[in-house]
C-alpha cells in the first residue's frame, strides 16, 4: 500500500507493543503518513515483521526490545529512539496485556500485580520518560490506549484489566492537565471488542466470533485494528491541536 499523505513526514514516532494487533496496525498507519516509526516489545521476532511490513512498503522503522513494565526499560526506549530516529515527536502507549480473568476475590494475586504493572505502571513509566524528552525539546503528543472497558463499562470475570484500564484513562487526563503548559498534549483511545486475539474466546473459531458480535456490539461486529489506528493518529495530528485530555470511545454503539 502507498502512502496515503505526507501527514507526519518529518516526524518520529514510538510505538509500544507493536509487535502485532493495534500496535503494529498504528505503527504501519504512521509510517505510510510520512513517519519514522520505531516499534517496542518484548518479541524480537514479532517486532521483525513489523519492521519489514514498514519496509516493504517504502517506510523506514526499527525494533527495540524492551519492557516499558520497567522503568529503565522505558527509558531507554526513549533515548534508543531519539538516538536512532533523531526526535520523539509522538508516543503511542499501546502495550498492554489482559489477564486475572476471574472473579475479583479470585484472582491470584501474583496475576493482579502483573496486570497492574504492564497496564497502568507501564503505561506510567512510559509517559514519565516520553514526557521528560518532550517537555525539554520543544513538546510533542502522546496518545495512550485505554479501553471501552473500566471508565465506561463493565463485565462479569474482567475486573482486573477493567480496573488496570480505567486508572489508564484517569492517568491520562492527569497528566494532560498537568503537562499541556509544557507542551505535551496527551489524550486516548477507549476501543471496544476489536478483532484481534485479546477479543477471541478460548476455542472460539472466526464464525462463532462473527456471530457473539452481532449480538454483543450494535453495530454488528468487531473493529478492524485499522479503525483504532485512525483515530489514533487523528489524536496525534495538528488536526486535534485543540484537543486535550480527550477519551475517543470506539466500540461500535456498545457504551453509546
Amino acid at each position: 500500500m502507498s502512502r496515503s499523505t505526507t501527514r507526519f513526514t518529518g516526524k518520529s514516532v514510538l510505538v509500544t507493543g507493536g509487535g502485532s494487533g493495534i500496535g503494529r496496525a498504528v505503527a504501519l498507519a504512521f509510517a505510510r503518513e510520512g513517519a519514522r516509526v520505531a516499534v517496542a516489545g518484548r518479541t524480537a521476532s514479532a517486532l521483525a515483521e513489523t519492521v519489514a511490513l514498514i519496509e516493504q512498503d517504502g517506510g523506514t522503522a526499527v525494533a527495540l526490545v524492551g519492557s516499558v513494565s520497567d522503568s529503565a526499560d522505558a527509558a531507554r526506549l526513549v533515548r534508543e529512539t531519539v538516538e536512532q530516529l533523531g526526535a520523539l515527536d509522538i508516543a503511542i502507549n499501546n502495550a498492554g496485556v489482559l489477564g486475572g480473568i476471574a472473579p475479583i476475590a479470585d484472582v491470584a494475586e501474583e496475576e493482579w500485580r502483573r496486570v497492574i504493572d504492564i497496564n497502568l505502571n507501564g503505561t506510567w513509566y512510559a509517559m514519565k520518560h516520553q514526557i521528560a524528552h518532550q517537555r525539554a525539546n520543544g513538546g510533542g503528543a502522546i496518545v495512550n490506549i485505554a479501553s471501552n472497558l473500566g471508565t465506561h463499562v463493565r463485565l462479569p470475570n474482567l475486573g482486573a484489566y477493567a480496573v488496570s484500564k480505567a486508572a489508564v484513562a484517569t492517568l491520562t487526563r492527569s497528566a494532560a492537565r498537568d503537562h499541556i503548559a509544557d507542551g505535551v498534549r496527551i489524550n486516548m483511545v477507549s476501543p471496544g471488542p476489536v478483532d484481534t486475539s485479546m477479543s477471541s474466546r478460548p476455542g472460539e473459531n472466526a464464525a462463532d466470533k462473527a456471530d457473539r458480535m452481532k449480538g454483543d456490539v450494535p453495530v454488528g461486529r468487531a473493529g478492524a485494528v485499522e479503525e483504532v489506528a485512525a483515530a489514533v493518529l487523528h489524536l496525534a495530528s495538528e488536526e486535534s491541536a485543540f484537543t486535550v485530555g480527550a477519551d475517543l470511545v470506539l466500540d461500535g454503539g456498545i457504551t453509546a
